[in-house]
């Protein structure tokens, strides 16, 4: 049901009958423009402004021009001739009506042909159409027409019209008469013609092809007879005398042969994830232990049960094995074949692949272990203290799955071996015991993690360094978090646990520092795993050494330098983090506490000397990447050669704090006899001395004070080279500069040392000055402000109209241009406001239209439900 129309009143009749009198006579319609003041003889026209007619006058205008594109927009209204040639004036109007009809069938012929599949082309057989073949009843051959054209035969009107005395039974006599004339064949029996014609033809042929080959037989015969007489016998002696000549190849046929005999291209294998690898390790970590249990309780290796190998559907069990390469390498010497020899090599290899897995795992440690721990030693220098007693190989710990993997591959031969050849005889029982003992001996492969470091000390307890590595390498290989939910927190228990042990064998007396050399590595690698976990350890080793020192301070005023197993943590945190940031959670307290300590620390005997040129070695080599500027560091090493210096009552330069100008301990690296330095060898300083140093007589302390002397003059050298890029390096160096010109002669030095002095005196002294004296700049004297006058020419009642004509004209047209630029955003938003409000009206006819319709269907429903409903309560009736 429609919504009936809303009528207009009365009221907007007589609105729209207003005239424009009415309206600027009404108040509420007009606008007054007030003016700021009254000027005389200025001519006003928008005193007074009519908004509303202004505003109708605008929309008129838009309704008539800007609705009208808007409603014309994306639509043509105009009759375009898209004839060919039409407006084309060279070509005459003949031919443009045949171009056009050409054009036209063309047109028309590929939509005919769109969906045509080949039925103009025409099948033929032995040059006659299929479709006409297709029914040969009716077909009548030019060879049996008659000269008699145009005649009918009776039986041709009886066939055709009927009749009456034509349509009666034919005789038998007739038919047969008719049976031997001509007349045309049926379908069946053509085919069965030209199936005979097709045999007859291919007899044919054959008959032609035998007669053919007899011929050639016979050509073949006769020119071996005449070849016979025209060919020259030449005698046996003469044959005999001439060498045989061979035939060149053609380099194309070798290079074929060649190719033939390269080695193929094999498949690689896939890349595996971490977690399958780890898997794989762990499952040839257990293969071994199980092995290695089973030998341990006398049983012998053919006992065990081994598991059936897959066979292929396709195998042909004929001992054929695919998986060796038997394919031998054909080659040529002294024109025969060279191919026993690689068989015996091949045995000699086989013969040598028999050792035993542990070997072979020590010998690949050694080797990858090789490479690991040098570049790092190297980095340090002459001058770096060095590990006594240490190798400087060290290892890795993942080089033992590769014994394993060719002691896996050992025992599939040999088990494959004992399929094939006759069964061995048992073992006799001192074999047997022997091999249980040797069992017993060899190292478990498989290792449980440590809850404590109890428990990891025992673990360790009675092994060699060597093989403690092994023990950490394997447990964290069977141990890996990706095998269990577990694995990851007892590993990185583990790194606190190894944290404390290495600090225990740093602190024995003697120190285990060959077992901390191999230990490190496996400490590296969990740290890569777990870095967090590595960091929070170092972090609580430093905070309590940090600590303790501090406590130490203020109780006694003083420090002892720090014991080897806290200089032991140093060299492990710059094995483990990066030195190089600006700000690291565990180097820059490392720095921090080691500037401390050569701070705070009193130089008392040598061995405080020891330690703090260790600790001089760990912070040059913190800062070798950063260059970062450590004056504690030049410092010490000021102080240490100030050590040396016998005068000491005119210096020229200050001492500073641990160390005095003169006192007690000012004189502990000045020689007892000057002989000594004829005997010295330059040495590396060892680290045990930095725990327990004996030296009785006077002559081992001579040549300790010229180890220590050589390892601070070393770390005065790489200074210089670091920080040589600073402006202020020469006055840095100024006190090590004059004490070494002025104090320390090199005629007391050995000849090393007195290298090393000519070298750094040489670097000190030859870098430029770059700073300057400072000095006030000169500044350009203010000059007093002038009082002249500024004459500026004002017009038009306080506007500025100073300046040319030009520039009066610049500032007129950009006036105009800024109103013009106004005006029209002004009139842009208007039209925007209008677009907007005429679409939206458009949406809302659309939408009450839809609303009308769906209200009519919801009606026309409503009235057949009704007359439905009404229909059923009369059947209930």
């Amino acid at each position: 049901m429609g919504k009936v129309p809303k009528k207009r009143s009365l009221a907007d009749k007589v609105r729209k009958t207003k005239t424009s009198i009415e309206i600027k006579n009404n108040p509420f319609e007009v606008k007054i423009n007030r003016k700021k003041f009254e000027v005389l003889g200025r001519k006003t026209k928008h005193d007074v402004g009519l908004p509303g007619v202004s505003r109708s006058k605008a929309n008129t205008k838009r309704k008539e021009t800007l609705l009208k594109e808007y409603k014309l927009k994306n639509k043509s209204s105009k009759f375009i001739d898209k004839r060919l040639g039409e407006y084309d004036n060279k070509i005459a109007p003949e031919d443009k009506i045949l171009q056009r009809f050409a054009m036209e069938r063309q047109r028309v012929h590929d939509k005919k042909d769109m969906y045509n599949l080949n039925e103009e082309e025409e099948l033929t057989h032995y040059g006659q159409s299929l479709a006409e073949m297709e029914k040969f009843n009716d077909m009548v051959n030019s060879d049996d027409e008659t000269e008699e054209k145009g005649l009918l035969s009776a039986e041709l009107t009886a066939a055709h019209f009927g009749g009456g005395g034509l349509l009666r039974k034919k005789t038998s006599g007739e038919q047969h008469e008719e049976e031997g004339g001509h007349r045309a064949k049926s379908r069946q029996e053509l085919i069965e013609d030209l199936i005979q014609k097709s045999k007859q033809e291919k007899r044919e042929r054959q008959v032609q092809r035998e007669e053919a080959q007899e011929l050639t037989e016979k050509l073949d015969l006769d020119w071996k007879n005449i070849h016979a007489l025209m060919v020259k016998n030449t005698p046996k002696a003469e044959q005999a005398d001439r060498p045989e000549e061979m035939p060149k190849l053609d380099p194309y046929d070798m290079m074929v042969r060649e190719l033939g005999f390269e080695m193929k291209a094999m498949p690689s294998e896939k890349l595996k994830t971490p977690e399958e690898i780890a898997r794989e390790g762990r499952d040839k970590l257990q293969k071994l232990e199980a092995d290695r249990l089973r030998r341990m309780m006398g049983e012998e290796a053919g006992d065990s049960v081994q598991s059936r190998s897959h066979l292929s559907a396709d195998d042909l069990n004929d001992g054929f094995i695919l998986d060796k390469d038997d394919k031998k390498t054909l080659a040529y010497q002294d024109g025969k074949w060279n191919i026993g020899e690689q068989s015996g090599e091949d045995e000699e290899g086989d013969e040598e692949e028999g050792e035993s897995a542990e070997v072979d795992e020590s010998e690949e440690e050694e080797q990858e272990d090789d490479g690991n721990e040098g570049e790092d030693e190297d980095e340090e220098g002459e001058g770096e203290v060095e590990v006594e007693d240490g190798s400087s190989e060290e290892e890795d710990g993942h080089s033992d799955l590769d014994s394993e993997q060719e002691s896996e591959d050992e025992g599939r031969e040999q088990d494959d071996e004992e399929t094939s050849a006759e069964p061995k005889k048992s073992l006799s029982e001192e074999e047997m015991k022997g091999q249980q003992e040797a069992a017993k001996a060899e190292l478990p492969y498989t290792f449980t993690a440590p809850e404590s470091y109890s428990d990891l000390k025992d673990l360790l307890h009675g092994h060699t360094p060597d093989n403690q590595r092994l023990i950490v390498a394997r447990t964290q290989k069977c141990n890996h978090p990706s095998l269990a939910v577990g694995n990851k927190l007892k590993l990185q228990k583990l790194v606190g646990f190894l944290l404390e042990h290495i600090g225990e064998l740093a602190s024995l007396s003697p120190p285990e520092l060959t077992t901390v050399d191999k230990l490190i590595p496996e400490l590296y690698g969990l740290c890569q795993i777990f870095p967090d976990a590595a960091c929070k350890a170092m972090q609580r080793v430093l905070g309590d050494a940090a600590h303790s020192m501090e406590e130490v301070l203020e109780v006694k005023g003083h420090v002892t330098f720090p014991a080897l197993d806290m200089l032991i943590y140093l060299k492990v945190t710059a094995l483990l983090f990066p030195t190089s940031d600006f700000r690291h959670p565990v180097t820059t307290p490392a720095l921090l506490y080691i500037s401390q300590a050569l701070t705070k620390c009193p130089v008392r005997s040598l061995q405080d000397v020891t330690s703090g040129l260790v600790l001089c070695c760990l912070a040059v080599e913190y800062v070798s990447f950063s260059k970062r500027f450590l004056p504690e560091l030049i410092n010490f090493l000021a102080g240490t050669l100030h050590l040396a210096v016998q005068d000491k009552t005119s210096l020229g330069y200050t001492m500073v704090p641990p160390f005095r100008p003169s006192g007690k301990n000012s004189d502990l690296l000045v020689l007892s006899d000057s002989e000594s330095c004829k005997n010295w060898s330059k040495k590396s300083l060892p680290l045990s001395a930095t725990q327990h140093l004996e030296l009785t007589t006077d002559q081992d302390r001579d040549q300790h004070r010229l180890m220590c002397l050589s390892t601070c003059l070393d770390l005065v050298k790489r200074c210089c080279l670091l920080y040589k890029d600073l402006a202020s390096f020469p006055n840095i160096f100024q006190p090590i500069r004059t004490l070494l010109s002025k104090h320390l002669s090199t005629q007391t030095l050995p000849e090393p040392l007195q290298e090393l002095h000519s070298m750094i005196l040489e670097a000190v002294s030859s870098a430029p000055v770059t700073n300057s004296r400072l000095v006030f700049d000169k500044k350009k004297p203010i000059p007093l402000k002038l009082l002249t006058p500024k004459i500026v020419e004002v017009l038009d009642y306080g506007k500025k109209r100073g300046g040319t004509k030009e520039e009066r004209e610049k500032e007129r047209l950009i006036h105009k241009y800024k109103k013009e630029f106004k005006g029209a955003l002004r009139e842009i938003r208007k039209d925007s406001r209008f677009l907007a409000k005429e679409k939206l009206n458009e949406v809302m006819t659309r939408d009450a239209e839809r609303k009308r319709k769906v209200r009519e269907l919801f009606g026309s429903l409503a009235t057949q439900e009704g007359e439905w409903k009404a229909l059923k309560r009369r059947k209930k009736k």
